[in-house]
């Protein structure tokens, strides 16, 4: 069929082609369609879309309609097609998202949870340190935490040019939120956020990370758990007094940790264990 020509029945079936033919007996007459327009419209994109009308008698009519219609249903593909390209970018996106164990939520000025992405409600069961309270309210375990929340909020709502301000919410497993002002306009919003937060996540305990790192890179435990306090960006001093070594033991097992790793500093460090699958683990 040639795009945006409106064929009848008898063109579309050949008197000799016994299969349509048997089609037509069996499925077109049976309803009482016995004369048949259509028309094949293409999207931009390539998308394929047929417009038909049946009866049992057609006139020139229903040509004309199709042929107006026609274009109608081209700009209405061209939507559809946009808003099937946008979902499976927001699906992918969430996907993406989840694997990170990120998410976002936008809350109105009573804290109030307007949307959020798919999975933000998996980081509040799997953690208990936030949760959706009466009537849609993000809630902190905290109430410390909660009444910060409520006055930032607040003030975001007042103030959209406020500094977003973070919070870590856990150190293990690590959790993390950042509240910002919400600066984005759009009617599909519905009420208008106050702020939006950011929500990164770790859905495996210091442990467990520990574990992948011997795994991974052929490390000892010892080594390991050095290899992740390093990895939080917390400097070797500070990291050897959290597990309890001295500085020169951190300092030594760090050269062996670089060594194994192909590492030449921390910097490199973070970014080996930030880019291995430990990342969507």
């Amino acid at each position: 069929m040639r795009e945006g020509r409106v064929y009848a029945l008898g063109e579309l079936i050949d008197p000799d082609d016994a299969v349509r033919n048997a089609w037509r007996e069996e499925e077109l007459l049976p309803i009482g369609i016995e004369d048949l327009r259509a028309v094949r419209v293409v999207e931009e994109s390539g998308v394929n879309a047929w417009l038909c009308c049946g009866g049992r008698h057609l006139s020139s009519s229903a040509t004309s309609l199709l042929t107006a219609l026609a274009p109608h249903l081209r700009i209405a593909m061209r939507g559809f097609v946009a808003l099937e390209r946008e979902r499976l970018r927001s699906s992918l996106a969430s996907e993406a998202f989840g694997r990170l164990n990120f998410g976002w939520l936008t809350l109105d000025a009573q804290c109030r949870i307007l949307d959020m992405t798919a999975h933000v409600d998996q980081l509040f069961q799997r953690n208990g340190l936030l949760r959706r309270g009466r009537y849609d309210r993000l809630t902190p375990a905290s109430p410390d935490l909660d009444r910060e929340l409520t006055a930032l909020v607040k003030r975001f709502a007042q103030h959209a040019d406020a500094r977003p301000h973070a919070v870590n919410l856990s150190r293990d497993p690590r959790m993390d939120m950042l509240v910002a002002p919400f600066r984005g306009a759009s009617v599909a919003a519905g009420n208008a956020p106050a702020a939006i937060v950011y929500l990164s996540g770790d859905r495996s305990s210091q442990a467990d990370r520990c574990e992948q790192l011997v795994e991974l890179f052929g490390l000892l435990p010892s080594e390991a758990r050095l290899a992740w306090e390093i990895a939080q960006g917390i400097p070797i001093a500070e990291a050897a007094a959290n597990l309890n070594l001295t500085v020169e033991t951190a300092r030594n097992y760090s050269k062996k940790i670089y060594a194994k790793m192909g590492a030449r500093g921390q910097a490199e460090l973070v970014r080996i264990i930030l880019s291995s699958v430990l990342a969507i683990a």
